[in-house]
């Protein structure tokens, strides 16, 4: 019996400290354009409040930034990027409905099968 009030309430506490983890991609100005741009922004960018995760793609010239909903906006990430010497405005993404059901999101490259949608 005591095993199941304990493991009721670790579930309970995992379910009220769920962080609303959100993702936003990117663009640079001036554009990201080599590895010395990619390693300046994630150099910098992490040490943001809440920021999770900062991957960068030169092809398509964009970060894509995981932070946490809690803590910041993407104002303030916008605003970090001021701090730099960038200008970032935010890309809108459409994800393909059909990638999205087989648990791939075409616009970001990860898996969202556990993902709550926004």
């Amino acid at each position: 019996m005591r095993t199941k009030v304990l493991f009721a309430a670790l579930a309970m506490a995992a379910i009220c400290n769920a962080k609303d983890i959100k993702t936003v991609v990117l663009k640079t100005q001036p554009e990201m354009h080599c590895a010395n741009c990619e390693k300046k922004i994630k150099e910098n960018i992490r040490f943001e409040k809440g920021i999770k995760d900062i991957r960068t793609n030169l092809d398509d010239k964009t970060v894509t930034i995981e932070y946490d909903a809690d803590k910041t906006n993407v104002q303030n990430i916008i605003d970090g990027f001021k701090k730099i010497n960038y200008e970032a405005s935010e890309v809108e993404t459409k994800c393909d409905p059909a990638k999205k059901k087989e648990g791939e999101c075409s616009c970001c490259h990860k898996d969202t099968s556990a993902a709550v949608e926004k």
